[in-house]
């Protein structure tokens, strides 16, 4: 299923003209690894909780971007808590920062992980084609902690990963089915004035091997470089300095990236802006060589260029990241994940989709069958159509913002009055605790079956604000109680995100349909829904 654009790929061609602006894609995309394959690109990026996990993005021109997949289908074989068992829950575990690479021996793509401190898993596609079904493969009963991998000129397939016990960077050599590694050893020892380094993206270039690395509490991008990938004696220099800074309306830092050479012979860096609440976004810079064989990024007085010159012809993708999705179809589009694994018995897609209450509760953190959308930035609005009359009593069910300081717009049945309800300051401590329920700051009576629920998302640094809104009509929209001011902290690392829901608080066994889901650019408070 796909959104059917609505400006006809204005918004994926506005980023090309004789150059491209950053960021290339305004979503919440993190520790991407980046791969070229022939003559398209893939990208990969971490996903913590939400499920499926590990998109698979693509595109032809490093710019434009639609989502095709997930290497990890769901998350369960991580452990219990990814299901939301009652007293449970894996916030801020997952799919972290792990890697993707196409393996020509074995004709597959593989992607592997961290997850919870002690495992690394390991997936692969079915065939050359990414959109193929993925299996796990392999558990290896070791934390490869943000690992990154490339293949040598024989095709061994080389792992470099942090080892957090020793503070130490370590490779291990795969074996030739990619299940197990069949040589490990450390290669740096980290300087006691900077162990907070992590992320290691290793790549063979001309002969000669590195690994990029970044440092999240003293800021900067590193690279190390040797003529032998089991030395232990590797060259180091910075490569991005911590006061490098993105452009406006991007507020902060680069941390975590990945290296791509076009089949031009062009070098870029994929790296990620720290701008929250929207999350970390990707950004995309030129790089160049030094004659000694130092990577050098393609900076203007310091810092990001607003503008780079386009290298390679502009390629519009099918999947727009803006438009309508009915729900066509009997599965959901790709672009969607779920909040932790889904209870796939009580939601159903049929040209609608139909979420039946999955959760006995009265917190929106445990509720199960929570289905999630990143929010594109810098501004953006959502708008539902929405079905109630099958809501049972109890029943609370409607679209928000969701993070760890969430708010939403839903609808609650209470014996046969329904309310519309704004609810915010709902929040889940570093613990993964609730620690509120929510507020509810204002209600409106509402008669009939059918509401429009609108969320418009604004998080340019100077508003930082989430504005809720609802309709009987599809035309004429009423904002329900005050700005939401979101949070812009990253205890919580993934981005907010728009959230459809519905949960019960008495008993189980009520539904709501959803007819659509419109994605716009910008602010549109009065305009009407649909036809």
């Amino acid at each position: 299923m796909r959104l059917v654009p609505l400006l006809a790929g204005a918004l994926a061609l506005s980023s090309w003209a004789s150059a491209f602006t950053n960021p290339p894609i305004y979503e919440d995309l993190a520790d991407v690894d980046l791969r070229r394959y022939n003559d398209t690109y893939y990208l990969s990026t971490s996903t913590m909780h939400f499920s499926p996990g590990a998109p698979i993005l693509r595109s032809f021109d490093l710019v434009n971007w639609e989502y095709i997949g997930h290497s990890v289908p769901q998350l369960v074989q991580f452990g219990t808590g990814y299901t939301l068992p009652p007293g449970q829950n894996a916030y801020n575990q997952g799919v972290w920062a792990s890697w993707l690479i196409f393996v020509p021996a074995q004709n597959k793509w593989f992607w592997g992980g961290c997850t919870n401190f002690f495992q690394t898993h390991i997936f692969s596609s079915a065939g050359p084609d990414p959109t193929s079904a993925w299996t796990q493969i392999s558990v290896i009963n070791a934390c490869y902690y943000d690992s990154g991998a490339f293949m040598d000129d024989d095709g061994t397939v080389y792992v470099s990963f942090k080892d957090l016990g020793t503070n130490t960077f370590q490779i291990s050599k795969m074996a030739a089915d990619m299940t197990t590694p069949v040589q490990t050893q450390v290669v740096i020892t980290l300087p006691s004035n900077n162990t907070s380094l992590e992320g290691t993206r290793p790549y063979k270039i001309n002969g000669t091997y590195y690994i990029f690395t970044s440092s999240p509490n003293t800021g900067g991008e590193y690279v190390y470089k040797s003529s032998n990938i089991f030395s232990t004696s590797w060259e180091v220099n910075v490569f991005l300095g911590p006061d490098v800074a993105p452009q406006p309306p991007l507020v902060c830092c680069l941390g975590q990236g990945a290296l791509v050479e076009t089949q031009n012979g062009v070098w870029y860096w994929m790296s990620f802006s720290w701008s929250y609440p929207n999350g970390r976004i990707p950004v995309l810079l030129p790089i160049t060589w030094s004659s000694d064989g130092w990577p050098i990024p393609t900076l203007s007085n310091g810092a990001l260029a607003a503008s780079y010159p386009d290298t390679l012809t502009p390629h519009p993708v099918t999947n727009n990241l803006t438009g309508v999705d009915t729900f066509a179809g009997t599965s959901l589009g790709v672009q969607w994940e779920w909040n932790h694994d889904p209870d796939t018995t009580n939601f159903t897609v049929n040209n609608g989709l139909t979420l039946r209450t999955a959760s006995l509760t009265n917190d929106w953190f445990a509720a199960r069958n929570t289905l999630t959308h990143r929010i594109l930035g810098p501004i953006s609005t959502v708008t539902i159509k929405m079905t109630i009359s099958s809501m049972k009593d109890g029943d609370r069910t409607g679209l928000g913002l969701f993070r760890d300081v969430s708010a939403y717009i839903g609808v609650w049945r209470s014996g046969n009055t329904f309310t519309v309800n704004m609810v915010n300051n709902i929040t889940i401590n570093t613990s993964e605790v609730t620690t509120n329920t929510g507020n509810t700051a204002a209600s409106a009576a509402v008669a009939g079956t059918t509401v429009w629920f609108r969320v418009i998302s604004n998080s340019t640094p100077a508003v930082n604000m989430g504005t809720f809104w609802y309709s009987t009509d599809g035309k004429t929209f009423k904002q329900l109680g005050p700005g939401f001011s979101t949070d812009t902290n990253f205890q919580y690392f993934e981005g907010q995100r728009f959230a459809i829901f519905n949960f019960a608080a008495s008993s189980l066994g009520g539904s709501v349909q959803v007819a659509n889901f419109e994605l716009t650019t910008g602010s549109y408070t009065g305009v009407a829904f649909g036809a």
